[in-house]
C-alpha cells in the first residue's frame, strides 16, 4: 500500500491506556466503571456542542461532569486527583515501535486530540517519542471537536498537506468516519476484537496494533 504523507493519530485509547484511570475513581469513592462513564459523557457533551456550532475544552467539560458521578467531595481537589492520572497514564505496548516504524518508512507523524496538547505532549515525553512526533495538534485551536470537520481541516491546514495525502488513525470508529467524511484516508485499530459499527463508513485498514498498521503501511 502507497504510504500516506502524514498520518494523524487520535490520543485517548489510541496512544494511552485509560484502564488505570479507573482507581482514580475508585480514590474518589465511585465504582471503577464510573472512569469509563465520564469519559464517554465528555465526548458526547464535546460532541454535542461542536453539532450546535459552538465549543469547550475538554478539561472544562471534564470539570464539571464530574461531581456528578462521585460522591459529594472537594471538587477542585477530585478534579486535580483525576487530572493527574490523565497527565500519567501509560501507552499501549505497540505505540512506541509503532511510530519508530513509522518514522523510519518515511511518514510524517502528528497527534490530534479532542483532548488538550499538553496531555499528548506528556505522553510522548514518558515514552521517548517527542523525537518521532512533529506536532501535538488540540481541537481546542481549531473550536470544533472531532469528528466535525473542521477538526481535520485544521491539521491539515497546520500540516501543510492535501486531505488525500492524510491518514487518520484512531481506535474510535466515530472517528474514522469523520475522518473519511472530510476526506482523509483512514485506518482503524481494533484493541478491544469488537465489531466495526456498520453505520460507520469503514476504515480503508483495519489492523490491531500500530506496529500491523507501519507494516501494511510498509508493503
Amino acid at each position: 500500500m502507497t504510504p500516506p504523507r502524514l498520518v494523524v493519530l487520535d490520543v485517548n485509547e489510541t496512544l494511552s491506556d485509560l484502564s488505570p484511570l479507573a482507581d482514580r475513581f475508585v480514590d474518589l469513592g465511585a465504582a471503577p466503571q464510573s472512569a469509563a462513564t465520564w469519559f464517554a459523557s465528555v465526548l458526547r457533551d464535546g460532541f454535542a456542542l461542536t453539532a450546535s456550532g459552538r465549543s469547550a475544552r475538554f478539561a472544562d467539560i471534564g470539570a464539571a461532569l464530574l461531581p456528578g458521578l462521585v460522591p459529594p467531595q472537594d471538587a477542585e481537589a477530585a478534579w486535580a486527583h483525576v487530572l493527574e492520572g490523565f497527565m500519567t497514564l501509560p501507552a499501549h505496548d505497540d505505540v512506541v515501535p509503532g511510530l519508530r516504524a513509522l518514522r523510519d518508512a518515511g511518514v510524517r507523524v502528528v497527534t490530534l486530540s479532542n483532548g488538550a496538547a499538553a496531555v499528548a505532549q506528556a505522553l510522548l515525553d514518558r515514552t521517548g517519542l517527542e523525537d518521532v512526533v512533529e506536532a501535538t495538534l488540540s481541537v481546542e485551536d481549531a473550536e470544533a471537536w472531532k469528528p466535525g470537520a473542521a477538526a481535520y481541516a485544521y491539521a491539515l491546514e497546520r500540516t501543510g498537506v492535501r486531505a488525500d495525502e492524510a491518514m487518520l488513525v484512531a481506535v474510535h470508529p466515530w472517528d474514522v468516519d469523520g475522518a473519511r467524511a472530510a476526506g482523509l484516508r483512514t485506518a482503524w485499530v481494533d484493541r478491544a476484537g469488537t465489531s466495526y459499527p456498520s453505520h460507520f463508513a469503514r476504515a480503508d485498514v483495519e489492523v490491531t496494533s500500530l506496529t500491523d498498521l507501519a507494516a501494511v503501511l510498509s508493503t
